[in-house]
Protein backbone atom coordinates (compact mmCIF):
# COMPACT_ATOMS: atom_id res chain seq x y z
CA UNK A 1 0.00 0.00 0.00
CA UNK A 2 3.09 2.70 0.68
CA UNK A 3 4.09 2.16 -2.84
CA UNK A 4 0.79 3.06 -4.12
CA UNK A 5 0.02 6.08 -2.12
CA UNK A 6 4.23 6.99 -2.67
CA UNK A 7 3.45 6.83 -6.38
CA UNK A 8 0.43 8.69 -6.13
CA UNK A 9 2.58 11.53 -4.37
CA UNK A 10 5.04 11.54 -6.37
CA UNK A 11 2.66 12.31 -9.65
CA UNK A 12 0.75 14.60 -8.17
CA UNK A 13 3.86 16.69 -7.36
CA UNK A 14 5.32 16.37 -10.44
CA UNK A 15 2.04 17.67 -12.18
CA UNK A 16 1.73 20.21 -9.52
CA UNK A 17 5.67 21.50 -10.28
CA UNK A 18 5.41 21.49 -13.73
CA UNK A 19 1.98 22.87 -14.18
CA UNK A 20 2.52 25.92 -11.34
CA UNK A 21 5.57 26.82 -13.05
CA UNK A 22 4.14 27.13 -16.52
CA UNK A 23 1.76 29.25 -15.56
CA UNK A 24 4.01 31.47 -13.20
CA UNK A 25 6.72 31.71 -16.07
CA UNK A 26 3.82 33.12 -18.35
CA UNK A 27 2.50 35.60 -16.05
CA UNK A 28 6.43 36.90 -15.52
CA UNK A 29 7.22 36.68 -18.99
CA UNK A 30 4.45 37.65 -20.42
CA UNK A 31 1.44 39.30 -18.16
CA UNK A 32 3.98 41.61 -16.12
CA UNK A 33 5.56 42.85 -19.53
CA UNK A 34 2.17 43.77 -20.95
CA UNK A 35 1.34 45.61 -17.83
CA UNK A 36 4.46 47.17 -18.05
CA UNK A 37 4.67 48.08 -21.49
CA UNK A 38 0.81 48.58 -23.03
CA UNK A 39 -1.02 48.64 -19.37
CA UNK A 40 -2.72 45.66 -20.20
CA UNK A 41 -4.27 44.11 -16.68
CA UNK A 42 -6.18 41.32 -18.13
CA UNK A 43 -3.04 39.14 -18.31
CA UNK A 44 -2.03 39.77 -15.08
CA UNK A 45 -5.33 39.37 -13.24
CA UNK A 46 -6.29 36.10 -14.39
CA UNK A 47 -2.83 34.35 -14.82
CA UNK A 48 -2.13 36.10 -11.50
CA UNK A 49 -5.52 34.87 -9.56
CA UNK A 50 -4.60 31.33 -11.32
CA UNK A 51 -1.21 31.20 -10.07
CA UNK A 52 -2.46 31.48 -6.54
CA UNK A 53 -4.72 28.87 -6.82
CA UNK A 54 -2.81 26.49 -8.40
CA UNK A 55 0.27 27.11 -6.23
CA UNK A 56 -1.94 26.44 -3.18
CA UNK A 57 -2.40 23.06 -4.16
CA UNK A 58 1.16 22.88 -5.28
CA UNK A 59 1.57 23.10 -1.38
CA UNK A 60 -0.28 20.37 -0.51
CA UNK A 61 0.88 18.33 -3.41
CA UNK A 62 4.49 19.14 -2.52
CA UNK A 63 3.59 18.79 1.55
CA UNK A 64 2.47 15.16 0.80
CA UNK A 65 5.08 14.43 -1.51
CA UNK A 66 7.82 15.10 1.34
CA UNK A 67 6.00 13.49 3.88
CA UNK A 68 5.54 10.12 1.59
CA UNK A 69 9.79 10.45 0.87
CA UNK A 70 10.35 11.12 4.24
CA UNK A 71 11.97 14.15 4.40
CA UNK A 72 11.74 16.57 8.00
CA UNK A 73 9.12 19.06 8.46
CA UNK A 74 11.21 22.01 8.57
CA UNK A 75 13.91 20.62 6.82
CA UNK A 76 15.47 23.24 4.55
CA UNK A 77 14.72 20.65 1.54
CA UNK A 78 10.91 20.63 2.61
CA UNK A 79 11.54 24.40 2.57
CA UNK A 80 13.54 24.83 -0.95
CA UNK A 81 10.96 22.33 -2.31
CA UNK A 82 7.49 24.41 -0.79
CA UNK A 83 8.99 27.74 -2.28
CA UNK A 84 9.76 26.46 -5.30
CA UNK A 85 6.72 27.97 -6.51
CA UNK A 86 7.57 31.35 -6.07
CA UNK A 87 10.14 31.63 -8.45
CA UNK A 88 9.86 31.44 -12.19
CA UNK A 89 12.01 28.36 -13.51
CA UNK A 90 12.67 27.01 -9.84
CA UNK A 91 10.07 24.41 -9.70
CA UNK A 92 11.70 22.46 -13.06
CA UNK A 93 15.09 22.76 -10.95
CA UNK A 94 13.66 21.73 -7.79
CA UNK A 95 11.34 18.96 -9.29
CA UNK A 96 14.75 17.15 -10.98
CA UNK A 97 16.90 17.79 -7.86
CA UNK A 98 14.22 16.02 -5.50
CA UNK A 99 13.48 13.32 -8.02
CA UNK A 100 17.11 12.18 -7.49
CA UNK A 101 17.81 12.65 -4.26
CA UNK A 102 14.40 11.84 -2.56
CA UNK A 103 12.10 10.30 -4.77
CA UNK A 104 14.36 7.59 -6.41
CA UNK A 105 15.44 6.32 -3.55
CA UNK A 106 12.13 5.91 -1.77
CA UNK A 107 10.94 4.69 -4.71
CA UNK A 108 13.92 2.05 -4.73
CA UNK A 109 12.93 1.27 -1.08
CA UNK A 110 9.16 0.87 -1.61
CA UNK A 111 10.01 -1.75 -4.72
CA UNK A 112 9.22 0.30 -7.45
CA UNK A 113 11.54 1.44 -10.40
CA UNK A 114 11.22 4.88 -10.89
CA UNK A 115 10.66 4.08 -14.93
CA UNK A 116 7.94 2.20 -13.54
CA UNK A 117 6.36 4.77 -11.03
CA UNK A 118 6.02 7.07 -14.29
CA UNK A 119 3.93 4.53 -16.37
CA UNK A 120 2.13 3.18 -13.27
CA UNK A 121 -1.42 3.04 -13.72
CA UNK A 122 -3.00 5.71 -10.59
CA UNK A 123 -5.17 3.24 -8.48
CA UNK A 124 -8.32 2.17 -9.90
CA UNK A 125 -7.40 2.68 -12.72
CA UNK A 126 -6.47 -0.01 -15.78
CA UNK A 127 -3.21 -0.84 -17.06
CA UNK A 128 -2.40 0.08 -20.13
CA UNK A 129 -1.55 -2.81 -22.62
CA UNK A 130 1.90 -2.29 -24.33
CA UNK A 131 1.14 -2.18 -27.95
CA UNK A 132 1.94 -5.02 -30.09
CA UNK A 133 5.07 -4.68 -32.04
CA UNK A 134 5.85 -6.61 -35.06
CA UNK A 135 8.59 -9.29 -34.79
CA UNK A 136 9.32 -9.95 -38.51
CA UNK A 137 7.94 -8.49 -41.55
CA UNK A 138 5.98 -10.72 -42.97
CA UNK A 139 4.94 -11.09 -47.37
CA UNK A 140 1.95 -9.37 -48.27
CA UNK A 141 -0.94 -12.15 -48.87
CA UNK A 142 -1.18 -12.85 -52.13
Amino acid sequence: MRADALVTAVRRYRVMAYVTGVVLMFLCFVGIPLQVAAHNLVVVNYVGTTHGILYMIYLVAAYLMTRQVGLRLASPSTLIVLLAGTIPVLTFIVERWVTRRYINPALAAAGVAPREAAVRPAPGQPAMQPAVQPSAQQPPPG
